[in-house]
Formats: structure tokens, C-alpha cells, sequence
């Protein structure tokens, strides 16, 4: 039977996967701190590890014996990287070389334990150069999106100078069910379902004419178990996208159709550094993974607010 170790397993995306893997039949660690991430997301059947990412001891403990490792462990939070630059770089960078090192260590037969982590389309910052392929410039506007691409770059350390096996994979805007409305991290999917399904007006800052690349949490997960299995060499990173674009303004207006109201906008000032367009191009994944997002955005919508 094989037995994987998620980090961040109890949050929205990590839960999913934990859920998916225990389905085909797998074992199931979870390293989690609970800072963000849920109790009640554990799934029956997960061990968990509770504890910081970044410690050195618990991440070779949790990691020992497994064969494979997904790293989703992160402050995905912009705002949270402003206000404690070094806390979030602690979790979101040493986090990740924690993890590599204990990887290159964890397996007795002597082969390095294969790592698919989480990176982000915000490594790409403000580029105009949408769709964004992988080959696109990298110039992450965050701390969380600096932090993302070192994890890439030191991926690739893991790869040709240890021997780790890696695949670094970007999110674009992932929603679904689990997207805790009144978290700091949440996503606007999460906080206009929220408010939309009890009646309540909703915020949009700007024009709302600022568009997203929105991907069902589901499409995310085939991305994951796909990337393991097939471990392409050359540590490669690939986008986790649909390749649609969708506006503020269209979302809210789909969302409210599902919930039977017109959305009531408060329109207000735009927030300082604020993508303005964020498209990727999903096609390297679906050349080297055979994985493509299935799930339309009306869909997941319906899903994630019958959740």
C-alpha cells in the first residue's frame, strides 16, 4: 500500500487531496500547525502530524517511510506577508527547504522521497503577457509570490544536486467547497457565495473589471495525484489553470443567478498593487500530465454553494 505525507492537509486544498488519496486506497499523513487549516477537515483514516513546517525534527518524523510527499503548507495571505514578512518567510520558504531536505533523507533504501509542491500564479506578478505560459517573466509584486519562487528555485537545487524527485505546480485562483468565507485568506468566490446565498450586498474594489483564471478545487487535485504519478524528470513547474478569463463583475452576476438575486455592488477604491488581468495557459500540463480542468465555473459555483 502506498503512503503519502500532505503538509497542510487540513486546509481547503490539502483537504480535498487527503480525501482523494485515502478513495484510491492510499495511506495518508497529515503535517499540519492548524494556524489556518481545520480539524474537522481530517478525514478519517489520516494520521496527523500537528506541528510547524519548518521544524526540522517533526518534518523527518512525518516524513520517514512514506513514498511520496505533497508540500501545500503556506500563509497564502498578501496582507499577512506585509505585516510579518519574516513569520510568512519562515513557513512559506524554510518551510519548503525543510521539507526537501527531509525528503532526501526519509527513505532507508537509500532514494529520495519525490516532493510535489505547491507554487503560485503569483510568481508571475503583474505580467501583461497574458495567457501566461510557464515560460513567462517571473516578477512577483509579494512577498508570498517571492517566497513561491524561491520554492521553485530550490526545487530545482533538490532535483540536480540531491536527487529529489519534484514538481512544482501553480495555482491560479483555486475555489470550491471548505473556502472559509471569514478567513483572511479567502478568495472572493468563498466571501461572494457567502454573502450572495444570505441576502447581503458585496464589495468589489475597482472597476470590477479586473479579471481571474478561476479553477475548481477538484480540477487541482487531478493536477496533484497526476504530477506524482507520473513524476516528469527536470523538476518542471506547470500552470494549474483553465485558461478562461473572468471578470469581478461577471462572477458576481453568475453567482447571483444561482442564488435567485441580483447582486447589490458597493463599489470601492481599488487596492493598491492589485493584478489587473490573470490568465494562464493550461496547455504544458495537459501535453505532459494528460490533465485539463474539467469543471466549468458554473459548476464548481453550484457545487461550492451547495456545499
Amino acid at each position: 500500500m502506498t503512503e503519502y505525507l500532505v503538509t497542510g492537509g487540513c486546509g481547503f486544498i490539502g483537504s480535498h487531496l487527503c480525501e482523494a488519496l485515502l478513495a484510491q486506497g492510499d495511506k495518508v499523513r497529515i503535517l499540519d500547525d492548524l494556524s489556518t487549516g481545520k480539524l474537522a477537515n481530517k478525514p478519517r483514516g489520516a494520521v496527523l502530524f500537528r506541528g510547524d513546517v519548518a521544524d526540522a525534527a517533526l518534518v523527518r518524523e512525518a516524513l520517514s517511510g512514506v513514498d511520496g510527499c505533497f508540500h501545500l503548507a503556506a500563509v497564502a495571505s498578501v496582507e499577512r506577508g506585509n505585516e510579518d514578512w519574516l513569520g510568512t518567510h519562515r513557513t512559506n520558504l524554510t518551510g519548503a527547504i525543510t521539507v526537501f531536505e527531509a525528503a532526501r533523507r526519509a527513505r532507508s533504501d537509500g532514494r529520495a522521497v519525490p516532493v510535489v509542491y505547491a507554487s503560485s500564479a503569483a510568481v508571475y506578478g503583474d505580467n501583461p503577457a497574458v495567457p501566461l505560459a510557464e515560460t513567462a517573466a517571473t516578477r512577483p509584486l509579494s512577498a508570498y509570490g517571492a517566497d513561491k519562487l524561491g520554492c521553485e528555485l530550490h526545487a530545482r537545487v533538490a532535483a540536480h544536486v540531491h536527487g529529489v524527485p519534484t514538481v512544482g505546480l501553480r495555482f491560479f485562483n483555486v475555489f470550491g467547497p471548505r473556502q472559509d468565507p471569514k478567513s483572511p485568506y479567502s478568495g472572493v468566490i468563498s466571501i461572494f457565495c457567502d454573502r450572495l446565498s444570505a441576502g447581503q450586498g458585496i464589495r468589489i474594489f475597482g472597476d470590477g473589471r479586473q479579471t481571474r483564471d478561476f479553477v475548481y478545487v477538484a480540477d487541482v487535485v487531478a493536477a496533484l495525484l497526476a504530477a506524482m504519478r507520473r513524476l516528469p524528470p527536470e523538476s518542471p513547474v506547470f500552470n494549474v489553470c483553465t485558461g478562461r478569463s473572468t471578470s469581478i463583475l461577471d462572477l458576481a452576476a453568475t453567482i447571483g443567478a444561482l442564488c435567485g438575486r441580483a447582486p447589490q455592488i458597493d463599489f470601492a477604491p481599488p487596492r493598491a498593487g492589485e493584478i489587473r488581468a490573470s490568465l494562464g495557459d493550461p496547455a504544458r500540463l495537459a501535453a505532459a500530465l494528460g490533465v485539463t480542468a474539467a469543471t466549468s465555473l458554473r459548476d464548481g459555483l453550484a457545487k461550492t454553494l451547495g456545499s
